[in-house]
């Protein structure tokens, strides 16, 4: 029987997610590391990359970075086929769909090329390691505690998320939902909606408003993207509703500042710099064996320090942080 495009193409994605990751061969030195972000011009890529870039004046190797105009997985496709062609030694992804991708991850492994992700994972049979920010339930738990002490636990609030096939935003939001559900704490707040921005910050803008409008008890919008919180909050700032509206999420602290000093907005972040440059130095001690991709194994970061992968092959940066007006200048992305 010959299958439609539809179906084949179906299958190959099946196949990708459930079939074991391919080992690449061990390298001798310092290897090319191919990074392709979720989107060329968010802040947030570009503060990894100055971590990545450190690393790499550290420990030698080559970096090259394709990032795409829209944040969608065809884009991504089209660059992780440039990096087969060329000749990178590592692919580091951060996933716009985690399924979707891995069929041509799965292509580029079957080339010898060793396959991380970085901050948002691809399905976990189509890459060998995923360095994360933080425990995902960490993150989802420490955006809804921070918005539910700005609006007193109590109260109708909202998600705006940037895309429905985000899979680290997605995990996060189900932890949130997870907890609403669960935990006594929370029973008093409802969440009304998940809309979405697509990683535009007009449309972030449009989407907030349409928040309020929709919603006219609406006390609070978690936004866990980092395009989409300063948009969001610029866009209340404007409407004269920044205040009344609470708001929480991931985003830049850089661009929110003033937001956080005055009470609005609360932000959970971390060192983005230092991803990037935990991602660069996971992806030469893999590709160079130093380390296996296997729970227990451990490496060494620079002035990070030593780190050890854990279950499902993923590495965890460190704990989250919440910007307050405390101590929002040791911020410094």
């Amino acid at each position: 029987m010959i299958l439609g495009g539809v179906a084949a193409a179906a299958l190959a994605t099946a196949a990708a997610v459930s079939s074991p990751a391919v080992a690449a061969e061990c390298r001798k030195g310092p290897v090319t590391v191919g990074y392709i972000p979720k989107l060329d011009t968010d802040p947030f890529f570009q503060s990894a990359n100055t971590g990545a870039q450190q690393a790499q004046k550290e420990i030698g190797g080559k970096i090259l970075l394709q990032a795409p105009s829209e944040a969608t997985a065809e884009a991504q496709i089209a660059f992780i086929n440039n990096m087969v062609t060329q000749g990178v030694d590592v692919i580091a992804i951060s996933g716009n769909d985690a399924n979707a991708v891995a069929p041509a991850l799965r292509r580029a492994e079957a080339q010898n090329i060793w396959v991380i992700a970085y901050d948002s994972d691809v399905a976990p049979k189509a890459r060998s390691l995923f360095v994360n920010q933080a425990k995902s339930e960490l993150l989802g738990e420490g955006m809804l505690e921070s918005l539910g002490r700005a609006i007193g636990y109590e109260g109708e609030f909202a998600i705006l998320s940037s895309t429905p096939t985000a899979t680290n935003q997605n995990k996060w939001i189900a932890n949130m939902k997870h907890t609403i559900a669960t935990d006594p704490k929370f029973a008093k707040m409802k969440l009304v909606q998940v809309a979405y921005g697509q990683e535009s910050e007009q449309i972030n803008q449009q989407q907030t408003l349409a928040l309020v409008q929709a919603f006219p008890q609406l006390k609070g919008i978690i936004v866990p993207a980092g395009i989409g919180l300063p948009a969001a909050a610029r866009a209340l700032d404007q409407a004269g509703l920044l205040g009344k509206i609470k708001l929480s999420g991931l985003g830049p602290v850089s661009l929110l500042r003033k937001y956080i000093r005055n009470g609005s907005v609360q932000d959970v972040w971390w060192s983005v710099p230092d991803l990037g440059y935990l991602s660069y130095y996971a992806a030469q001690g893999l590709a160079r064996c130093k380390f296996k991709a296997e729970p227990g194994a451990t490496f060494t970061a620079g002035h990070l320090g030593q780190y050890t992968v854990g279950t499902d092959t993923i590495v965890l940066l460190g704990p989250p942080k919440v910007a307050t007006p405390e101590n929002v200048d040791s911020f410094a992305f």
